[in-house]
């Protein structure tokens, strides 16, 4: 999102993660803009019982956790990486003066939040009201939106990511995917979605 030698200017400092290695914790004070050179992170809810509540997938290039700084509160989540990960990380007063000072980044930025907060509408209105293969089919087309293009698109998310991000238990996801393929909505090819 923000040009990487950017960030260097501002005093990004370039941090090597390993797989499922704690970024920030949930209630805790956000004091930094984080963005992906390269590898994925989750950002997760953990119920009473234990049940993860998966809140968003970020991936190469892109930015995460950014409302509190905007907002001033802490994390409503907590980050993890999904593997071997190197993460920008720039103190928030740095960040603020980037986007004072470059305002078409500061507009991006503003965009990229909307879309989540579009994202987040979708995703909550899905849940309460539609039925699993309704739910699953917005969660691939939103995919295929925003990382694939017009062809077939390659559902990457595992089974349980899909379950996490939908609201949904594995089983009834798996159940969903057999329903939609009979209907001609998806292909299962080698145990991997297409749509």
């Amino acid at each position: 999102m923000i040009p990487e030698n950017l960030l260097e200017t501002y005093g990004a400092e370039c941090l090597q993660y390993g797989e499922n290695e704690l970024i920030f914790s949930e209630k805790r004070r956000a004091d930094f803009y984080f963005q992906i050179k390269a590898g994925e992170v989750k950002m997760f809810n953990l119920s009473e019982n234990g049940k993860e509540f998966l809140q968003g997938m970020f991936f190469t290039g892109e930015s995460f956790g950014e409302p509190p700084l905007f907002g001033d509160f802490k994390y409503p989540a907590t980050a993890i990486t999904l593997g071997s990960s190197k993460i920008y990380r720039l103190p928030k007063a740095k960040l603020m003066e980037l986007l004072k000072s470059n305002f078409n980044l500061h507009l991006k930025v503003t965009e990229t939040l909307a879309k989540r907060l579009k994202y987040k509408s979708m995703i909550m209105k899905e849940i309460s009201v539609h039925p699993p293969e309704h739910r699953i089919l917005t969660l691939v087309d939103f995919l295929k939106k925003q990382y694939g293009d017009e062809t077939m698109y390659k559902v990457e998310l595992t089974r349980q990511q899909i379950a996490d991000l939908t609201g949904l238990r594995v089983e009834t996801v798996i159940r969903a995917f057999k329903s939609l393929e009979s209907e001609g909505e998806i292909e299962i090819r080698n145990h991997k979605i297409f749509r």
